[in-house]
């Protein structure tokens, strides 16, 4: 049984987020992709269910989170959506469906939130985007930003390592998130930059800062669910805590049935009509 019972049981709004931050409530973060997962950790108490375009690696096996479709992450958000009570669900919008211009993006947003019911979008990068964000929010589409490591510009940066180390690049990260709360978006991801610059940003601003990989000093963490759950054992970052081991749960439960019906143990009697 979980160790934390959740007694506000109230839907999860963008306004009860900036409330948590104001009262030093953390915030916790989690990515699903189907209905069952999202109806497990909703049900245990999650604040905001990411529906992360990481489902490109984690359902799809891409190398990257670059081939998802719209259509793709549609199916994926209703999935979860139809599994959750109390938790934000926040959309990833996909690469290549807010870049081009400010029309085409709220074009693909719209779609996105009458066919997924979601209750969010989340969108990578700063001053480059403000456009298509600031049309989004006209549009009354709640955002959610993203900013330091971002995996849809992979092939620009060419690494996933530490982002903002550098003086220049720290300093457009906090102008851009300034920019980002200021243009009207209700909290921003930051993700793997130094835990100094993800404390400062988020001291500066108002709206929630939510980190992976960005140090305890921040307003909330988020983890992608099959990483934290121990499913994907070849993934080791440091931000990374484990806290099951479901792919040797998983491979054992498999074996041991895979034995039994070699065996002819499975089904005995009392499991057969």
């Amino acid at each position: 049984m979980s160790k934390y019972l959740v007694e506000d049981t109230r839907k999860v709004t963008t306004h009860r987020l900036i409330e948590m931050k104001r009262k030093g409530e953390k915030i916790a973060m989690l990515t699903a992709y189907d209905y069952t997962i999202a109806s497990i950790i909703d049900g245990a108490g999650v604040d905001i269910i990411l529906v992360g375009d990481s489902a490109s690696n984690v359902m799809a096996g891409n190398v990257t989170t670059l081939p998802i479709t719209l259509d793709q992450m549609i199916y994926h958000s209703k999935s979860v959506v139809r599994g959750v009570k109390r938790a934000l669900v926040v959309t990833d919008m996909p690469f290549g469906t807010y870049q081009v211009n400010a029309d085409e993006a709220v074009k693909n947003a719209i779609r996105i939130m009458k066919e997924s019911h979601s209750d969010a979008l989340k969108l990578e990068g700063g001053e480059e985007i403000l456009p298509s964000i600031r049309k989004i929010l006209d549009a009354g589409i709640p955002i959610m930003g993203h900013l330091g490591l971002t995996p849809q510009s992979i092939n620009k940066f060419g690494t996933y390592t530490v982002r903002a180390k550098d003086e220049a690049e720290a300093a457009k990260l906090c102008r851009d998130a300034k920019l980002l709360e200021e243009a009207g978006c209700f909290a921003i991801v930051l993700e793997k930059i130094p835990a100094v610059l993800g404390a400062k940003v988020a001291s500066e601003l108002t709206i929630p800062v939510i980190g992976i990989g960005a140090g305890g000093d921040v307003d909330g963490q988020v983890l992608v669910s099959t990483d934290m759950l121990g499913m994907t054992a070849d993934f080791t970052p440091r931000f990374l805590r484990r806290y099951a081991d479901l792919h040797t749960v998983i491979s054992d439960a498999v074996g041991n049935y895979i034995c039994d019906v070699k065996e002819c143990d499975f089904p005995n009697e009392s499991e057969q009509y």
